[in-house]
């Protein structure tokens, strides 16, 4: 399943570049004041077609198809899916845009791909994580790297955080540590960032959906790291019973390497 999915989302990223290289992405404005594009529907088309005819059995949770009111009914096994997560990110240009595509079974993400097709780098977690680049447009890969979430230095905590939503919640929380860097970045790459080793903490105390996480979240677990709710709780992709697309919502968490952050925060008085 993993190499399907890994060359389903690489054709999604296609479609994504060929429309990414046009002056005109067809930008509109859903419901929620969040945009979208003619990628999104694009690169949904390609996925959902390519699942049902690979996966017929396995219902499939996509964005733009939840969110316009086609919600299957799933059951403990079904694929979360964010055919382009980081859609400003998208229409700014800058690159650090994903595919994702995760199988949640018993309410944890047990296989994930996250692509980033603008940077040509491919991540993927089932068991083990590992990371690769596309080489050319035929879809050759280079050599696959092991991927391991790290634990924080004694310098302190090297944080990544959303480019569009760092507020001051966040801000707030992150004063509880000892932080030595901070970056900012788009999309479910910033799971992948501390799946990679490459940050220790990200924490995201704003509105996200299911399909935003999933595949990232795979990633990060099978590398070793693990996402929890902001109380500390492990996080689960359980749905509630709560009508339209409000069920896939997720709870304010903070993604980890290798250890629990309560256990670094600052003593308070």
């Amino acid at each position: 399943m993993l190499d399907a999915l890994i060359r389903i989302a690489k054709s999604a990223g296609d479609v994504i570049l060929d429309l990414y290289a046009r002056q005109d992405v067809g930008v509109s404005v859903k419901g929620d004041g969040s945009p979208v594009t003619l990628a999104d529907a694009a690169a949904e088309a390609v996925i959902l077609r390519a699942l049902a005819e690979q996966f017929p059995d396995i219902p499939v949770v996509s964005e733009e198809a939840a969110e316009a009111g086609e919600l299957p009914d799933v059951g403990d096994r079904f694929f979360l899916v964010d055919p382009l997560d980081g859609t400003k990110e998208f229409i700014s240009r800058n690159g650090e845009f994903t595919v994702n595509i995760a199988l949640v079974e018993d309410g944890q993400p047990c296989v994930g791909v996250v692509y980033a097709p603008a940077l040509g780098v491919i991540y993927a977690g089932a068991g083990g994580a590992a990371r690769t680049s596309v080489l050319d447009a035929d879809g050759a890969f280079g050599p696959w790297t092991p991927l391991e979430a790290g634990r924080p230095s004694a310098a302190g905590l090297r944080v990544v955080a959303s480019r569009s939503h760092m507020g001051a919640e966040t801000s707030d929380y992150l004063a509880r540590f000892d932080v030595v860097d901070l970056v900012s970045a788009g999309s479910s790459l910033k799971l992948c960032k501390v799946a990679s080793g490459e940050a220790d903490l990200y924490p995201r105390l704003g509105r996200t959906m299911a399909w935003d996480i999933a595949a990232g979240d795979a990633v990060l677990r099978a590398a070793g790291g693990m996402v929890r709710c902001l109380e500390g709780k492990p996080f689960s992709y359980r749905l509630s019973r709560v009508p339209g697309d409000s069920a896939f919502a997720n709870p304010w968490f903070v993604a980890s390497g290798a250890f629990d952050p309560a256990s670094l925060e600052r003593a308070t008085a």
